[in-house]
């Protein structure tokens, strides 16, 4: 009998570099501070970022219908 629970998916971690514009490494490194003020526990942009893109792609109701209908694999 199968367990209740599927067998886990793949967590190890994969290291992306980017560059972007200085105005945006700015706004990053201002939410970063904004988010220590919030919360009172400092986390670095590189820790902010991983979480910040969950957060937008979670909320794109057009890329999650996108994957609803199989057209990205």
């Amino acid at each position: 009998m199968p367990l209740k629970l599927a067998k886990l998916p793949e967590r190890t971690p994969v290291k992306l570099t980017i560059s972007m514009p200085p105005d945006l490494s700015q706004a990053l490194s201002e939410y970063s501070d904004v988010y220590r003020e919030q919360y009172g526990q400092s986390e670095s942009v590189a820790d902010l970022i991983p979480h910040m893109l969950r957060a937008f792609l979670d909320s794109d109701r057009g890329f999650a219908k996108a994957r609803q209908s199989g057209r990205i694999s």
